[in-house]
């Protein structure tokens, strides 16, 4: 896996701004907060006004490896300083079905690491918008990031410069600073003006004695998990069996140590 990008360095990213005001929220709001019950939280975002894109992994307890249960979820957006400019419950969760759930790390499980949530009732409004998602970003270009995590659980935070440090099969490597809570942000790259979704935050990780974000390309499988979600009957399906999974994707052997979920 090329990682680094010649000319692109970890010193020229930008620092975490907390956007804990309105002012400073606005134009972010449909990133939201995703309770799951009493097992912690995920970041999500609004890509249509019911549905909530995420990380598949968010929807299992991660030391027993059961389902959390859809009506055991809320979306916060815009979720700051104890208050939230949407409330909504989730109706049904589904993960892609490619996606292989393990108590372990596993980098292969990244590329297929997408769910989406049903929210129970639409968004619909003027301040709240859902984002539009755009192609694969290029090697060295700059992306933003806006996530909750530990210790910054309260307001979401702006990284508004970081890189996009090496691909591979449907994983980016991504120098972004995230952390427990980070799951499911989303990854934007701005564009003629246009700033849309290029990628959901997997995992923390450590490649080459170097931290980074590990993202998921959502080129192919957001289109094939919107499928799957039209042709589901409202049951989230739990992971699939591993056997054949690896191989399939070809994320072996990428030298990549999780450092955190």
């Amino acid at each position: 896996m090329a990682l680094l990008v010649p000319g692109v360095g970890l010193g020229e990213e930008s620092a975490l701004r907390e956007l804990s005001n309105g002012d400073d929220g606005k134009g972010w709001t449909a990133v939201g907060r995703i309770n799951l019950g009493t097992k912690g939280f995920c970041t999500g975002t609004l890509i249509a006004p019911d549905l909530v894109l995420t990380a598949a992994h968010c929807l299992f307890d991660k030391d027993t490896g059961a389902l959390v249960p859809a009506d055991d979820m809320e979306f916060l957006a815009g979720w700051r300083n104890g208050r939230a400019d949407a409330y909504r419950m989730v109706r049904r969760a589904v993960a892609h079905p490619d996606y292989v759930f393990e108590t372990r790390d596993r980098i292969d499980r990244v590329a297929y690491d997408l769910a989406l949530l049903e929210l129970d009732s639409p968004i619909r409004l003027n301040n709240i918008l859902p984002f539009e998602t755009g192609a694969r970003p290029q090697m060295g270009e700059e992306v933003s990031v806006v996530s909750y995590a530990k210790d910054r659980s309260e307001a979401p935070s702006l990284q508004q410069v970081c890189h996009v440090l090496g691909q591979k099969t449907g994983v980016l490597v991504l120098s972004c600073e995230v952390d427990f809570g980070s799951s499911g942000a989303p990854v934007f790259s701005i564009r003629d003006g246009s700033v849309r979704i290029v990628s959901v935050v997997s995992a923390k990780a450590d490649v080459d004695d170097k931290p980074v974000a590990l993202g998921t390309d959502l080129t192919v499988p957001l289109a094939e998990l919107r499928r799957f979600l039209d042709s589901e009957d409202g049951v989230l399906h739990g992971p699939k069996q591993v056997a054949g999974h690896a191989a399939a994707t070809g994320l072996r052997n990428t030298g990549a140590k999780f450092l955190k979920p």
